[in-house]
């Protein structure tokens, strides 16, 4: 029988349902492949990956659970993005792997040793290779003797490159006295893009003064790096800055031409950024989600930071973040910004 070359989709739960009656009725693989329209690959995976163990008795097709796995697909997709948080969150682990690489052994060679060696800590090769590819592990990268860097699309040979940041220091690193807020200087950075619909790559840089919390707004033409360094630039130019907070996107890359300390969130937690993630829904209370960021002027957008920036907060003492500013010299008049 021939199946259509289609885009895959999930399984569901209508139809876990339905291969749970069809396995009880007797019924097999093939022929519950073609009730669904589905291939044959795609049950006998779901089945081999979702049918039960019990009581260390051999598996039965009578054993799948369709609503054990359908919960069970939902979790994995759920973490799928964080994978190799495994490893950077086991200190001992990852010095194994890490140790291991410099000596120019293989995520393959690693892995079996580990499991030769009866270690109470293990990952296979795909997860330490998955951790190579997330930002906790690209600065290991180099110690890879394969240089098998990048992640193969389904069905194809081509890779896709990832998108490294060179000498990128993570937020574990930095210093308490940015964490407390206790020091003025120390920023947070972000973007908002323009609404997809829209077709738009104009964008806003964002930059938020941690302790004072005024906040900074540069309208760039895209996220390549070079339009948003030139924005963070211009903002050094007119403030003075120590540090700033980054999280991974590509806009980020030339961060070392950026002129101050910079640190990176861990992966998918803009939390760790608060500031300016607050100072982000301010702005979008003028400039709704979703809109096109290339039709407001740049006198528009001063009009926003004035408007926030002259904001009496509470937190402040009632001062404004502004008043806060120049009264902690943080302002630079008349300065050219660099190019």
């Amino acid at each position: 029988m021939l199946y259509m070359k289609k885009k895959y989709k999930q399984l569901n739960q209508f139809e876990r349902d339905r291969i749970s009656l069809l396995l009880d009725a007797g019924h097999e693989q093939s022929k519950i492949a073609k009730v669904l329209g589905r291939s044959p690959s795609t049950i006998s995976r779901e089945i081999k990956k979702n049918t039960l163990k019990r009581d260390g008795k051999k598996k039965s097709k009578g054993d799948y659970d369709s609503l054990l796995a359908n919960k069970k697909a939902k979790e994995r997709r759920r973490y799928s993005k964080y994978q190799g948080k495994k490893i950077n969150e086991d200190k001992e682990l990852k010095n194994y792997i890490v140790r291991h690489l410099k000596k120019g052994w293989s995520p393959d060679d690693i892995s079996g040793r580990m499991k030769l060696e009866k270690k109470n800590f293990y990952a296979s090769k795909n997860l330490i290779y998955e951790w190579l590819y997330s930002v906790w592990g690209q600065k290991y990268c180099k110690y890879l003797k394969s240089k098998r860097y990048g992640i193969r699309t389904r069905g194809k040979s081509k890779k896709v490159k990832k998108c490294i940041i060179p000498n990128r220091i993570g937020i574990e690193m930095r210093p308490d006295y940015i964490n407390n807020n206790s020091k003025y200087g120390h920023c947070e950075a972000d973007t908002i893009v323009s609404g997809k619909k829209t077709g738009s790559k104009n964008a806003l840089a964002v930059v938020y003064e941690r302790k004072a919390k005024f906040i900074s707004i540069r309208k760039i033409k895209s996220l390549k790096p070079e339009n948003f360094r030139k924005a963070i630039l211009e903002i050094s130019g007119k403030q003075k800055i120590k540090s700033s907070t980054f999280d991974n996107g590509i806009e980020n890359r030339l961060h070392e031409k950026f002129g101050f300390d910079t640190y990176f969130c861990d992966p998918y937690s803009s939390w760790q950024k608060g500031g300016v993630e607050n100072g982000n829904k301010m702005i979008r209370e003028y400039i709704p989600k979703g809109s096109d960021i290339s039709k407001y002027s740049n006198r528009y957008i001063r009009k926003i930071e004035n408007i926030l920036n002259n904001k009496p907060r509470k937190s402040l003492g009632y001062k404004t973040p502004k008043e806060v500013m120049i009264e902690n010299n943080l302002l630079i008049k008349n300065k050219k910004s660099p190019k």
